[in-house]
């Protein structure tokens, strides 16, 4: 819990035991859309709205303690921000998973980043496609 205290105050955030109980289910499940964070913390704060969600959300995105993780054709996951990774995203599911940079990647992007003069701040990279258990299972 002091973890996500210090995470948020230093972000510029209040650390207020709804954004904590955020962050203590997005770090344990992952990847998570805001309706199913919504559905855990509303269990422990019944009197929060979703608007209330979203509206944290979006702030903890925008002051940098989340990212957002966009799902083609779904709704969006967030995770907490960590360092540059690549998402495998399931267009069927929408299952996420982390998988880290190597070399030959990080060579891409800073060789691509020098040729455009572009300053690179941060990398998300999402691949999409059918996990093992979509792909192995007809029609979905």
């Amino acid at each position: 819990m002091t973890k996500y205290v210090s995470l948020l105050k230093n972000s510029g955030l209040k650390s207020t035991f709804q954004r904590i109980h955020m962050l203590e289910n997005i770090a344990s499940c992952g990847h998570m859309s805001i309706d199913d964070i919504y559905e855990k913390v509303v269990k422990i704060h019944p009197s929060l709205s979703l608007a209330t969600v979203y509206k944290n959300i979006i702030l903890m995105v925008e002051k940098g303690v989340l990212t957002e993780v966009p799902i083609t054709g779904k709704k969006s996951k967030y995770e907490l921000s960590k360092e540059d990774h690549i998402h495998l995203i399931c267009i069927a599911c929408g299952k996420v998973e982390d998988k880290p940079h190597n070399l030959h990647i990080n060579t891409i992007c800073t060789s691509m980043s020098k040729e455009e003069n572009f300053v690179l701040n941060k990398q998300q990279i999402n691949l999409y496609g059918k996990c093992i258990t979509c792909h192995a299972t007809p029609n979905v």
